[in-house]
């Protein structure tokens, strides 16, 4: 099975290594999202582009929302999406002013402030946090977080998926929680924060097992 794994923000692919050994016996592609244009569409029309077949989505936050307009652009390609720290909605209007502020941050502090500010917020036992598994061009980080702001509402995309979709959450995300996944199947993980695959690799690996036997 080809089992394609999109990253979160400010993270990139390398993110996924723990989940490796988890993926032996299927094809795994980890593309970089950075730089593949201005919007969560084109992003998810150039890895459409560069893999053929069936996949099986696993996306990460920002890569859960890339995920969720791949299942918008090519429903038939995409045969199970499990999306960790992501939501379908838009962002909201607080959300959006959000960003606006992490923008700021990027251009006056770079990759550094960045990690700095998002340190407590992606990972609740911040010695699971691994600086060199952040994503440093100040440019792309920019770029992402506009492509994030200015990204769809999937919610349709994401009811009407006829594979298996499942959220997973870790207990202490601050940016999306379980009970506000209603009328979708969301799964907590406990003791994690926004990035439980890295967190919780051991538990996030079965839960990938699992998934994969359902597509």
């Amino acid at each position: 099975m080809k089992v394609l794994l999109l990253h979160a923000f400010p993270l990139d692919e390398r993110m996924w290594e723990a989940q490796r050994p988890a993926l032996d016996g299927h094809e795994v592609i980890a593309p970089r999202l950075y730089g593949r244009g201005k919007t969560m569409d084109g992003w998810a029309q150039s890895i459409a582009a560069e893999t053929d077949g069936e996949l099986a989505v696993v996306g990460a936050s920002m890569g859960g929302y890339c995920a969720l307009a791949l299942a918008r652009l090519a429903p038939e390609r995409v045969g199970g999406l499990l999306l960790l720290g992501a939501r379908p909605d838009a962002d909201s209007a607080e959300r959006r002013a959000g960003r606006a502020d992490t923008i700021d941050l990027i251009r006056a502090e770079g990759a550094d402030g960045l990690w700095r500010m998002m340190l407590p917020k992606v990972f609740h036992d911040e010695a699971a946090a691994d600086e060199r598994l952040l994503y440093r061009d100040a440019d792309g980080l920019v770029g992402a977080v506009e492509a994030i702001r200015d990204r769809e509402d999937s919610t349709d995309v994401a009811r009407s998926f006829s594979g298996p979709l499942r959220f997973a959450v870790g207990e202490f995300d601050p940016f999306v929680s379980a009970s506000e996944l209603g009328g979708f199947d969301a799964l907590e993980l406990g003791d994690a924060g926004h990035l439980a695959n890295i967190e919780r690799p051991k538990e996030f690996n079965e839960l990938l097992g699992e998934f994969l036997q359902r597509v």
